[in-house]
């Protein structure tokens, strides 16, 4: 992420006082001058684009550097309509009074950045009547709300049941009845009872797990967002990144070992009962599932255990997270086509063994069909695991301090067209409320400013369209990744007091340029 540019340069004309002042703001230009050009500074900030949602995935176009950088004069208010020809000077002596008015409030932070990627001292007016509709959030993570059906919190995690599950049971309870049918006849009906029995206890089984995948990640301070039981097997939703290849190693191998033990114990009860009995039957289908499930898990590509095991060989070899991502991604895409391929082949032609048509009860259409939908999960899972490791590589760029916008004080009673001419003059992009002695108590809404009419602006007071803030509201100017992302969420706000560590002013945080600087890590490559 570029670091602000220096814009906002003197002009001749400003108070020499004011540029000395130490708790200045950015110096003001001359309103009846000419705006500089884009090549009055190194960098740009982008703007805030019409119609833009609050989402991540939002990056919508019409933003205003179109033919604004070098418009010849400066408007004091702004109008929902395109900006007339005609100029409006500044009153005589407005801009000394906002510079050095009879209270002095503490200014933002003088390094506070300035916009980037448009025009050097950008209107605020003229930016919010293009910006007013957009809603800003923080970047959210996807998530369903509800995750299906909620069966318990283990260790305080949340489980689950997805409403595929109830498919893949009725699949089970049908395949599996039809292999009692064979093995024990004199059932009859109660065949399909027994066989749903078994489907919940496979996906008991599955629970533990998943269950072992999330006691580990608990043991290292990971937090688990949930447990969620689905179509082809679980998933448990790590939040963060293991900081060690070695706790990455650890992370994934309990899950296959955990379902090796479980089949190591099915076969040491199987030994206790009879072989054609039904609880026989039902040990024997639990250790052979448990063991499938194991040995499927370690097939070395993401999505699987056995890919997140092979993710952290490479990178306790490289030294690079990512490189063991790509590798493993990479080698989880070969598999899905391996499966799409090689699995309908092999139930097919008995290379499972002579009775593997008959055990599964699938025809050739049922088999390509379970193989196009679990090599579509894989390959899926592989790419999402890609797009992760490409965001976290890329969310240390997303740092407070440069996607901070100037902010100008104004003290509770100042007219919002004096505000904004007041932030025009100084290249800012925002506004926050100060009492007397310059302590921050709101910040300005830029939808608020676009609903105010341009005649009712000089008599209505900032207060009146500005936010209070709360303690969530308030940013460290230090904050980056992360925990910039995390602070954000925990307050949801459009926009943010960015602080520095003594408490001084520094800027005020759009949640939209967040948005923007978010899809932007997503989009670029590595």
């Amino acid at each position: 992420m570029d670091e602000s540019g220096g814009s906002g340069q003197p002009r001749s004309g400003t108070d020499e006082s004011t540029e000395r002042r130490p708790d200045r703001t950015a110096p003001a230009t001359d309103p009846t001058r000419p705006d500089p050009t884009p090549s009055d500074t190194a960098h740009a900030d982008p703007e805030p684009e019409s119609g833009t949602q609050g989402s991540a995935g939002t990056d919508g176009a019409g933003d205003t550097g179109n033919g604004s950088a070098d418009r010849p004069e400066v408007r004091d208010t702004t109008a929902p309509e395109a900006p007339r020809p005609t100029s409006t000077p500044a009153e005589p002596g407005t801009e000394e009074s906002a510079a050095s008015g009879a209270h002095e409030p503490r200014r933002p932070h003088p390094d506070a950045p300035t916009p980037h990627d448009h025009q050097a001292t950008p209107h605020l007016d003229r930016t919010l009547a293009h910006s007013g509709t957009t809603k800003g959030r923080p970047p959210q993570r996807p998530k369903d709300p509800r995750g299906g059906l909620l069966m318990g919190r283990p260790f305080g995690v949340p489980v689950y049941v997805a409403p595929s599950w109830f498919l893949v049971a009725a699949l089970i309870t049908w395949v599996f009845g039809g292999q009692l049918d064979r093995v024990l006849p004199e059932l009859g009906a109660a065949r399909y009872l027994v066989s749903l029995f078994f489907a919940v206890a496979f996906y008991a089984s599955v629970l533990v797990h998943e269950l072992a995948h999330t006691v580990a990640a608990l043991r290292f301070k990971l937090p688990v967002r949930r447990i969620q039981l689905q179509f082809f097997g679980g998933v448990s939703e790590i939040e963060k990144e293991a900081e060690t290849p070695g706790r990455e190693f650890v992370l994934a191998f309990v899950g296959p070992l955990l379902s090796l033990v479980l089949s190591g114990v099915f076969y040491g009860a199987m030994q206790f009962v009879e072989p054609g009995t039904v609880p026989g039957v039902l040990l024997a289908g639990l250790m052979i599932s448990n063991l499938i499930v194991a040995a499927f898990n370690l097939l070395p590509g993401l999505p699987l255990d056995g890919g997140r095991m092979l993710r952290a060989v490479v990178w306790k070899i490289t030294g690079r997270p990512m490189s063991g991502t790509v590798a493993a991604a990479w080698i989880g895409r070969a598999l899905a086509v391996s499966v799409l391929v090689g699995l309908p082949w092999l139930t097919q032609s008995g290379a499972l063994g002579s009775d593997a048509v008959d055990n599964v009860g699938m025809d050739t259409v049922m088999d390509a069909l379970l193989a196009a939908i679990l090599a579509a999960i894989i390959w899926t899972g592989a790419g999402n695991s890609l797009r992760m490791a490409r965001l976290r590589e890329h969310l240390p760029e997303l740092r407070a301090r440069n996607l901070t916008r100037r902010a100008v004080p104004v003290e509770t009673d100042t007219p919002l067209s004096e505000a904004l001419r007041r932030a025009n003059a100084a290249g800012a992009r925002a506004l926050v409320v100060v009492d007397a002695d310059g302590n921050p108590l709101s910040l300005v809404r830029e939808a608020a400013i676009v609903g105010v009419p341009e005649h009712r602006r000089p008599w209505v007071p900032v207060s009146g369209v500005a936010h209070d803030l709360t303690d969530g509201m308030r940013v460290s100017a230090e904050l980056s990744g992360e925990e910039l992302l995390d602070a954000l969420r925990a307050a949801p706000a459009t926009e943010y007091l960015v602080v520095e560590e003594t408490g001084e002013i520094y800027g005020v945080l759009s949640a939209a340029d967040v948005e923007r600087a978010f899809v932007k890590a997503m989009a670029r490559p590595n």
